[in-house]
Order: structure tokens, then C-alpha cells, then sequence
């Protein structure tokens, strides 16, 4: 994958970010699988003639490295501090999830939502299309409680998709995330 050198430009439609132009979509799906093209469900390569729809969460991060400006509908730019603030609005915990999407993503990892799987985030070593999303990724702080129950779910669900349950839980003030991986055996 290529890394994106300039920012592209993107347009925030509601709770999504689309960058309308091909060749910039084209340049940062390839870059690293960022958001998804509009009406490709299965994207192979970047070879696709359709904007990229990016989650609001993924463009704050890609507006923080400096790699895509947002703008409004009418061509008002959104500065880094008006998209964290969108976002805030938009996410549960916001920072937490944030700070572990940002971990992950600064390690390697490719990190789309989870929601479809009950979980903050599916997560993948390479990227959608070339492998599978090995990981389910749910953010807990310290402070939360958690059930035997609810790990049993969690567990059993991530082992029915063939995926490992991940806790990870940031460290706000630190910067910082620990992640717990739950394996689970047949007796």
C-alpha cells in the first residue's frame, strides 16, 4: 500500500464524510483501507469509479495526521476541534474509543466498526478483502463492570465468526491502551 502524502478533501454529510473525488478515493482506500466505496460492498484493490464514504471516526483521525480536510456542505472547512466535538456527539465515550481506534491503527491494524458484530470494532492484520477481520475489538474502561455473562456472549459470538474477543481498555489520561485476549477450548 502507498501512503497519502497530501490531503485529500472531504464532505461531511450528516454522521459520514465523503471524498467525492475518484482518484483521492481511489488514493486513500489504497493507503489503508480507509472508509468504503459508495455501492462496492467488496471492494477488490482500489480499481473502483465511486466516492469513499468514510465513518466520522476515521476522518477525525485521518484530519488529525493531516491527510484529509473536511469541509461543510457549503464549502466551510471543519477544523480539528469542530470534528471532535461532531464526533463527541455521535459515539458513546468518545475519547476511549477513539484512543484505541487511533492505537490500533498506529500499530498496523486495519479497523473498521464493529457494529455489525455487536462490538466497537472488527479488526484486521492486512485488510477487508485480503483477509478476514481475526479480532472483535470492545472498549472497556477501567471503571466498567463486566459480567461472566456478558464475556460468555462475547465470547461465544466472536468463536461462532471464527474471531477472537479482544477487551481493550484505555488509559485516557496516559494515552495508553492494555488489551486482553480471551481464547476459548473445548473440554
Amino acid at each position: 500500500m502507498s501512503t497519502t502524502t497530501t490531503a485529500v478533501s472531504g464532505r461531511l454529510f450528516g454522521n459520514r464524510i465523503v471524498v467525492w473525488d475518484i482518484v483521492d478515493s481511489r488514493k486513500l482506500y489504497g493507503s489503508g483501507y480507509y472508509g468504503k466505496p459508495l455501492g462496492v460492498p467488496k471492494p477488490k484493490g482500489v480499481e473502483f469509479d465511486a466516492p469513499l464514504v468514510l465513518d466520522l471516526m476515521e476522518g477525525c483521525y485521518l484530519a488529525e495526521k493531516g491527510r484529509l480536510k473536511i469541509s461543510q456542505m457549503d464549502g466551510r472547512p471543519v477544523s480539528q476541534t469542530e470534528i471532535k466535538k461532531i464526533c463527541k456527539k455521535q459515539y458513546v465515550d468518545f475519547d476511549a474509543k477513539y484512543l484505541v481506534f487511533s492505537d490500533l491503527r498506529e500499530k498496523g491494524y486495519v479497523v473498521s466498526p464493529g457494529i455489525k458484530f455487536g462490538c466497537d470494532f472488527a479488526v484486521y492484520e492486512q485488510g477487508p478483502g485480503i483477509d478476514h477481520a481475526p479480532y472483535l475489538v470492545q472498549v472497556f474502561r477501567a471503571t466498567d463492570e463486566m459480567t461472566a455473562t456478558g464475556i460468555v456472549l462475547a465470547g461465544r459470538l466472536a468463536t461462532t465468526v471464527k474471531k477472537q474477543f479482544i477487551l481493550a481498555i484505555p488509559k485516557v489520561t496516559e494515552k495508553k491502551v492494555e488489551y486482553v485476549g480471551f481464547d476459548w477450548w473445548r473440554a
